[in-house]
């Protein structure tokens, strides 16, 4: 089992590229970061978490590729990844350049983790309709893949319409890097990752023994195989019991959660989860 880690990158805790430096020294594969732009004061879309009142992180997010630049140029290994960006709510020429970048100057490190998005609010300001999310979603993936692997790239869609286009630096990775689906288990969000995402991210990581099945109808609906959707449970807890679960079901990977805090309390919960982590794979 390979383990990676998120936190919350704010202006408040401790800093990224330093957390990034002692995950890697601790031996944990990936480090992941969310994004949001902005969180607008109205109360119209209710926190995901289900609480009364939104967390202060979320309004506080650093920009993810900037923030794992700086953590990809103290690194050498671990991957870095965003969990999970908001596509829909971004350029999709800029973000590919951007993304396309950061790969290459990390030796081709990125895992793009992306989302449709919930807060509505936020959405519009971006000049988004919240019901053309997924689409737009869609769009701009297949959008910055062509910008990534084409010499000359066009794309034409509803959302997202350029003509033939050079575009560099190419990432390093072929074809890109990975993009992972966060989400629940809905219905559309396992049709997506079957026909147009390399990987889902259940988040929480509850769910997807019930899910399964589910998902390999969507992947039989596209022709695809199964096996070459890699599901990596996000945001989770460390439990022991649930770990030997997710491993029984022939999951190789989780991101396990760590709390978005000071030099000492993000230090103390690395070691106690890389002491854990090493006890159950022993």
């Amino acid at each position: 089992m390979r383990y990676g880690i998120t936190i919350f990158a704010t202006d408040q805790v401790w800093r990224i590229d330093e957390v990034a430096v002692e995950v890697e020294a601790r031996g944990f594969t990936s480090l992941w970061i969310p994004e949001h732009t902005h969180i607008p004061t109205s109360r119209r879309t209710p926190p995901p978490t289900g609480d009364a009142v939104l967390a202060e992180d979320y309004k506080r997010m650093l920009d993810p590729f900037v923030a794992l630049a700086a953590a990809g140029a103290r690194t050498s290994s671990i991957r870095l990844g965003t969990g999970i960006s908001l596509i829909a709510q971004r350029e999709p020429i800029v973000t590919a350049k951007a993304i396309a970048t950061l790969d290459l100057l990390t030796g081709g490190r990125v895992e793009l983790g992306i989302g449709f998005g919930w807060n509505v609010d936020e959405m519009e300001h971006h000049g988004i309709d919240p019901a053309t999310r997924r689409d737009r979603t869609r769009e701009h993936v297949g959008a910055m893949r062509a910008l990534w692997t084409e010499e000359v790239a066009e794309y034409h869609g509803d959302h997202v319409d350029f003509s033939p286009s050079w575009c560099w630096p190419k990432p390093v990775q072929p074809g890109g890097p990975p993009v992972m689906l966060g989400s629940a288990p809905a219905p559309k969000a396992l049709a997506a990752v079957a026909a147009w995402c390399d990987g889902w991210l259940p988040i929480g990581g509850a769910g997807i023994r019930t899910a399964l099945p589910d998902l390999h109808a969507a992947c039989a609906a596209v022709g695809r195989d199964p096996a070459s959707v890699r599901i990596v449970p996000f945001g989770t807890l460390f439990e022991p019991g649930k770990l030997d679960y997710y491993s029984s079901i022939g999951i190789e990977e989780v991101v396990l959660r760590v709390p978005a805090a000071d030099r000492d309390t993000v230090l103390a919960e690395l070691d106690r989860l890389a002491t854990e982590t090493a006890s159950t794979a022993g």
